[in-house]
């Protein structure tokens, strides 16, 4: 019987940091939620975000100073963090994109090898 892939979804080790950084360099500030699902649209549904890899990746980002964090009010009137890329943050957004670019041609160059 032959294997059937089954479809995956989940985000590429070290992928979390250039997608929310690119999300919040175009979206301006955005609360967790909106972050998620602006990446899950976006990606037609191929991309999806678990609340345990965002917030502490958040966390994270936000003590190496590349995002901004304060509290609001969502659109519903709740309480949350809204997050907003700082300079720092764009400078490491154009890094990692560098090493995305540099990953997908190894990547493409496997592939590609007869």
């Amino acid at each position: 019987m032959a294997a059937v892939a089954k479809p995956r979804n989940d985000i590429l080790q070290g992928t979390l940091a250039l997608l929310v950084l690119k999300t919040l360099a175009g979206g301006g500030r955005m609360h967790g939620y909106a972050i998620t699902a602006h990446i899950q649209r976006v990606s037609a549904d191929l991309l999806r975000v678990e609340e345990g890899s965002l917030y502490p990746a958040l966390h994270r980002m936000a003590q190496e100073g590349w995002l901004g964090a304060e509290w609001g009010l969502t659109e519903k009137n709740r309480q949350a963090r809204f997050y907003t890329i700082t300079r720092a943050g764009r400078r490491q957004l154009q890094l990692e994109e560098e090493s995305w670019a540099r990953l997908c041609s190894g990547v493409q160059r496997v592939l590609g090898y007869a």
